[in-house]
Formats: structure tokens, C-alpha cells, sequence
């Protein structure tokens, strides 16, 4: 029945050669061929900008699709649906008749169905002798069948695109709080460098940045940022190097210092109410931590990455940035990095980060370990094995 499709339409609706090899093209169907009706209609509903359609147009084919009495489209099944308009337009929701004519030939000059026109113009299906239909006359949903393949990919398509978009504004959005937020710690902090210059460069760009734009058109603000952010970086870490001439960011070894080392809970208070021990043990000479074992005792902060942990480098970029989400001022950090070293500072950020619902203030623990550090009684060992004992004794925790 399906292979007789090409048919002239009826009345004054004139034939054309497209509407032939529409015709011709829904005809080829790979034999065996079926498909989920109502996944063909999500990939279109997905994909509509790249197929063309509109909203409308789709919630006809939806009130068509019901219609059609199997799941599957099959042209062993048949692929002809005979609704009237009254009955179309009460599955789409009371569509006045006039919009339902115009989203009909929307969905017809898409080539998403065909006309199958009876002698009368009137759609209905005959049925013979044994009850199955002998013949029927409607819309024809062979389309749907054919093109399947072809919807599916413009879906995937838009959803690439549409994560590929949503990954560059998260790294617009990064790149604008780390900017803003370092600039204004590096005045509050008096460190040298031309920061109304980098301020002005900042502004900028986020001022050009469209409300509405693809990925392309991002693109060239994000290298913009990355500049600036670059800058920033290189000046903050001369500054962090000057104050600390014998510190790089792989230093693990203990820092001894002179400085005042008073208890700041005059800032930061609350952390007594904490409940999380410090471990006063401090082992000489100790080795870098493997980077898979600080991501195993603390997995929360690969959820703050940009684009994943891979290396230390992220481990420390990562955790300057968590500093800000916990509420950690400037001056703590930076008392941190200059006598914890850079990457232990990060794992210890990252141990506060797992049990930051049980810490009170993590700027204050964070002064407290700081100053037991530099006293010789803290090592970040003993706090990551805790870290990895805690959270291996709990592995669901994350569930949900």
C-alpha cells in the first residue's frame, strides 16, 4: 500500500516535481525498517533549528503521532493516519482551524509528512473483508521513517553545540570573577602593578560581551580574558615571590618564620565549634602526595574544575579559585601559600572543601593550621589520610 504513495493532491492544490520526488524519496525505506514514533519526535523537537520548524508545527505532528496506533513507525504496520480537523485540533489543544491549516503546510513544505488525497478530498481508510485496512487516505508519516537517521543527527548536532556554548560562558563567567576578584585582592594587598590599566582592559571586554551569541562569536573574548587573567597571574606570583623568595608552587617542605604566631580567631572566629581535630605529627622530608590519591580523599573539588584535574597545576588553580567559594579572605590564603608552599596549601584547601559542612569558618581553620605549621606542629599528611579514610568509609556519600 505505502509503495503507491505518489498521488496528485487534491483540488486547486497544485502538483510540483519537489512534491514528486518527495513522494519518490519516501518510498525508500530499507526493508525491516522501524522506528520509536515518539524518539524521532524528540530528535525533532531537539534539532527543529537545523530542520526548520516551528513549535506549532511540531505540536500538530505530536497530535498526528498520536494517531497512529503502534510505537514504532513500520511500513509493515502502515504509515497512513486519516484524523479530521476537528479531531486534530482538540489533541492540539483547541488550535483555532485557520492555524491548524497553516502548521499543516508547514509541516508539509518541511517534508516532514505527505498528503495521500482520497478521491473527495476527505481522509478515511476502507477496510476489507478480514478486517485489516485495504486502503487509506490521510497523512502519510513515511517521512518520519525515512529521514529518522537524519533528525537524529541534527539532535546531536544542537546538543553538541548548545555544551559547547555552555562550557564557553562558564569559562567567560570564571574568567570575570577570578579577574574582578584578584584585582581587587591585589589593591586591597598594595601589590605593585598597573591594576586600574588591567581593570580598564577588563571592563572592556565584558562590556562588548552579546547577550545572545554562538560559540563562535565567545571565542575571542575568551582569549581576551585568558590574557588578562595571564597577566594577573604572572604579576601576583612575582609578588608572592618576593615575599617569599625561598617558596615555588611544588614546595613541601615545612617554612620556619619569626612572624607573630598568635591565634587569629579574632578575625575568623567559630572554628572551635568545628568538631575537625589537627593532627600536630609532622614528618621530615616529605614527598609530593600523589595526585590520584589527594582527588581520591578529596573528590569535591574536581567539581569547581573548568575542565577536569589532571595535573598539580589544576590542583592549584582549582583551589585558588575554592578559596573565594569558602569564604577565605586574601591574607589568609597568603599566609598559607608563604608558609605552607603553594600545592600543600591547594590539598589543604581542597581537605577543608570535603567537610566544609562540618567546618564553622574555614578562614579561621585555615589561620589556625597556618600558624600550627609554623610552629612545626602540622603536616598535611596525616589530614589527607584522614580525608581518604573518611571518605572511603562512606562511598555513597556522594550518591544522589
Amino acid at each position: 500500500m505505502e509503495r503507491e504513495i505518489a498521488t496528485t493532491p487534491f483540488g486547486s492544490r497544485p502538483m510540483s516535481l519537489a512534491l514528486l520526488a518527495a513522494q519518490n524519496d519516501s518510498r525508500e525505506i530499507p526493508e525491516g525498517k522501524a522506528v520509536d514514533k515518539w524518539q524521532v519526535y524528540r530528535d525533532l523537537c531537539e534539532g527543529k533549528s537545523l530542520v526548520g520548524i516551528g513549535d506549532r508545527a511540531l505540536a500538530i505532528l505530536a497530535a498526528l503521532l498520536s494517531f497512529y496506533p503502534d510505537s514504532e513507525l513500520s511500513e509493515e504496520n502502515g504509515l497512513i493516519v486519516f484524523p479530521s480537523n476537528k479531531q486534530l485540533s482538540l489533541r492540539a489543544h483547541g488550535m483555532p482551524d485557520t492555524t491548524l491549516r497553516r502548521h499543516l503546510a508547514a509541516l508539509l513544505d518541511c517534508g516532514l509528512i505527505l498528503r495521500r488525497d482520497s478521491p473527495n478530498g476527505k481522509r478515511y481508510a476502507r477496510k476489507g473483508r478480514g478486517g485489516d485496512f485495504e486502503d487509506a487516505f490521510g497523512f502519510s508519516l513515511a517521512p518520519l521513517l525515512v529521514r529518522a537517521d537524519e533528525f537524529q543527527e541534527a539532535a546531536e548536532r544542537v546538543r553538541a553545540d548548545n555544551r559547547a556554548l555552555k562550557l564557553m560562558r562558564e569559562r567567560i563567567t570564571l574568567y570575570r570573577r577570578d579577574i574582578s576578584k584578584l584585582i581587587e585582592a591585589a589593591v586591597e594587598e598594595d601589590v605593585a602593578g598597573d591594576w586600574g590599566g588591567l581593570w580598564r582592559r577588563f571592563r572592556a571586554v565584558v562590556d562588548r560581551l552579546p547577550r545572545r551569541a554562538a560559540v563562535g562569536d565567545l571565542e575571542q573574548f575568551v582569549v581576551d580574558l585568558a590574557a588578562i587573567r595571564e597577566e594577573i597571574d604572572n604579576l601576583l606570583d612575582s609578588h608572592m615571590n618576593v615575599q617569599n623568595p625561598d617558596g615555588n608552587e611544588s614546595h613541601n617542605g615545612r617554612q620556619q618564620s619569626d612572624s607573630n604566631t598568635d591565634p587569629l580567631f579574632d578575625f575568623e572566629p567559630a572554628l572551635e565549634k568545628s568538631g575537625v581535630t589537627i593532627e600536630p605529627e609532622r614528618r621530615p622530608n616529605e614527598k609530593p602526595y600523589p595526585l590520584g590519591l589527594i582527588l581520591k580523599a578529596c573528590p569535591d573539588i574536581v567539581d569547581y574544575a573548568v575542565d577536569g584535574i589532571t595535573n598539580r597545576r589544576d590542583l592549584m588553580a582549582t583551589a585558588a579559585q575554592v578559596r573565594g567559594y569558602l569564604g577565605i579572605s586574601p591574607s589568609a590564603y597568603g599566609d598559607a601559600l608563604e608558609v605552607l608552599g603553594q600545592e600543600n596549601t591547594a590539598i589543604v584547601i581542597a581537605c577543608i572543601l570535603q567537610r566544609a559542612q562540618h567546618i564553622n569558618s574555614a578562614g579561621g581553620y585555615l589561620r589556625v593550621l597556618t600558624e600550627k605549621a609554623r610552629a612545626g606542629q602540622f603536616s598535611v599528611g596525616p589530614m589527607l589520610m584522614a580525608a581518604l579514610k573518611a571518605n572511603t568509609a562512606a562511598p555513597d556519600r556522594r550518591a544522589g
